[in-house]
């Protein structure tokens, strides 16, 4: 499957951590806090919330 940036023009350019596991195909929550503590997907807190840019999860998937 190609990505492209349009793929996920629904989301906002930066998204939370259950947004993210939407945007990978509805992925566990261990799996999805593995890929931003092993920095697979760039990400940084804001308090206690992941905030993950959108580009970010594009990058990811391109690398796949």
């Amino acid at each position: 499957m190609e990505v492209t940036e349009d793929i996920f023009e629904d989301y906002p350019d930066v998204v939370n951590f259950e947004q993210l596991r939407t945007m990978l195909g509805n992925i566990g929550k261990t799996l999805a806090y593995r890929l931003l503590q092993k920095n697979e997907i760039e990400a940084f807190r804001c308090g206690r919330e992941y905030r993950i840019l959108k580009s970010k999860v594009i990058e990811y998937l391109k690398r796949q």
